[in-house]
């Protein structure tokens, strides 16, 4: 028999390299279906480590002009009246007002996809794997609230107790990809586990404790948007472009409903389907399309908004400091703090077990860069404080911890966890560890 020369695409032989790059028992095809499997993580978390960086910027840069002789020409231009206008009809708001509540709908909508393929096919689709990250992050959410309503619960200031226990991925993944080799890959996929559960408190959170007076109305409005969508679906619509009109309708009976508008991107996002139609998943594609313009757009253009705290002129009066101070130990110490505790409850009650390959060292380092606040963070301080004094100070609190926790995560990370190239201080390191549990 003539050895066939396999073909890596329909049309096309395979190259020396192509031959080379694969082990001698692989069947191509099956390399070629388990190669598309993983390559959304690593692609997500690729973008999420690299998406950080312009987050620094915008919020270096936000910083820098609130602070500046120009300061006024930047609260001027978030403050800048835009909108639609009909013969009487007119709907006009500020741009900051645009940022908040309207792109950053379409980040919910990208945050409600990624809960729904993790459920679907990922670290939460059983429950055995997702005990570990949703007990972790619920500890990562009880502790902080706790620290902060310890710090500052007078009735002032009472409103920003879910400041501090939100996590913001891109800076986590951020930090943990600096540490190169000392991380393993369990490490970030709990990482990422944690903070998408993370992100679905949060949303809770939004919805039951940050909305205005419920208004039945709007949800009947929202219900023909969500109805439509459910429609279209049934009847095989897959062009993205048909799922606007609905989607609008959603997002304006949500916002009329009392109701943060951004959770209609979250509604949209879980309505999303999963499962492949002709080979492709809805879902999974514009998670792909958008993921790139929110990492690198939207949310630069949100730190750019939000990030720019007057520090000079801010009044830090003793409420002031107060909300600075709970926010802080929050996140610096809650964060941390309630992840440890959790995982260690959950571990020794037979709950849930640790990843293999992960031990106590690791859940340390997860807990301290979970403290990274920022995006979420700043979103939930908008909601809580209408006091410009005390959003002022639970911002500037919020970039202090970010900045301490990014910090913190990499001396504790470099100081705890051994390169995963040096086989022998890995061995080491686990067995002190195993001794001390002992």
């Amino acid at each position: 028999m003539t050895a066939q020369t396999p073909e890596l695409e329909p049309g096309r032989p395979a190259t020396p390299a192509d031959l080379t790059s694969l082990p001698p028992e692989a069947w191509e095809p099956l390399f070629r279906i388990a190669r598309f499997a993983t390559r959304p993580l690593e692609r997500f978390l690729r973008i999420q480590a690299s998406s950080g960086i312009a987050l620094i910027v915008a919020a270096t840069v936000a910083l820098i002009w609130a602070n500046s002789p120009w300061a006024e020409s930047y609260a001027h231009l978030w403050h800048t009246t835009v909108g639609l206008r009909l013969g009487e009809l007119s709907f006009e708001r500020s741009l900051e007002w645009v940022v908040n509540d309207g792109l950053m709908v379409i980040f919910f909508f990208v945050v409600g996809m990624e809960i729904r393929r993790e459920l679907h096919a990922g670290e939460l689709s059983e429950l055995r794997r997702a005990a570990l990250p949703a007990i972790a992050a619920l500890g990562g959410v009880v502790a902080p609230a706790i620290f902060y309503v310890g710090i500052a619960g007078m009735p002032e200031t009472r409103s920003g107790w879910a400041v501090p226990t939100a996590t913001d991925i891109a800076f986590a993944v951020g930090v943990l990809t600096l540490l190169g080799k000392r991380v393993p890959a369990a490490l970030r996929v709990l990482l990422l586990a944690l903070a998408v559960i993370d992100d679905l408190v949060a949303i809770l959170i939004i919805a039951f404790f940050y909305s205005s007076g419920v208004q039945v109305g709007g949800f009947l409005l929202a219900g023909l948007g969500l109805g439509l969508i459910f429609l279209l679906q049934a009847l095989g619509v897959r062009q993205p472009a048909v799922y606007v009109a609905p989607g609008v309708v959603l997002w304006a009976g949500i916002y009329s409903a009392g109701v943060h508008p951004t959770i209609a991107g979250v509604i949209i996002g879980l309505a999303t389907p999963v499962l492949p139609w002709r080979g492709v998943s809805p879902a999974e594609s514009l998670i792909e399309a958008l993921h790139p313009w929110v990492a690198y757009g939207i949310m630069p253009i949100f730190a750019l908004a939000n990030a720019g705290v007057t520090v000079s002129g801010a009044e830090l009066d003793a409420t002031s400091t107060r909300v600075i101070v709970a926010v802080v130990v929050g996140l610096v110490l809650g964060k941390p703090v309630g992840v440890a505790l959790a995982t260690t409850l959950a571990t020794r009650l037979g709950i849930a077990k640790l990843p293999t390959g992960l031990t106590k060292r690791h859940v340390v380092v997860l807990g301290v860069t979970a403290g990274i606040g920022f995006t979420m963070a700043l979103f939930v301080a908008q909601l809580a404080f209408t006091s410009p004094a005390l959003l002022a100070a639970a911002k500037l609190g919020v970039l202090c911890a970010s900045a301490v926790a990014m910090v913190g995560g990499l001396v504790i990370g470099r100081l705890l966890l051994p390169p995963l190239s040096s086989p022998a201080a890995a061995a080491t390191a686990d067995e002190a560890e195993r001794s001390t549990e002992r």
